[in-house]
């Protein structure tokens, strides 16, 4: 599992340094802060098995409409 999210992450933050222009400070920060982050890393969720440009979605989501 932790393998996975790892994975996820990383792709992740190489959108939003990509996106949004973050450097990698800012777009650890603001994925490790997230709950979108969060739930990833709870394997109760399974949403480690989901895509990276899935979660990458979830999080765009909260951003716009606030937690999740």
């Amino acid at each position: 599992m932790q393998y996975l999210v790892e994975g996820i992450t990383k792709d992740i933050i190489t959108y939003l340094m990509q996106d949004y222009g973050y450097d990698l400070p800012t777009a650890l920060k603001e994925f490790y802060n997230s709950e979108t982050f969060t739930k990833l890393s709870d394997e109760a969720t399974g949403l480690y098995i989901e895509s990276s440009a899935y979660v990458y979605e979830i999080l765009k989501e909260e951003w716009k409409y606030g937690r999740l």
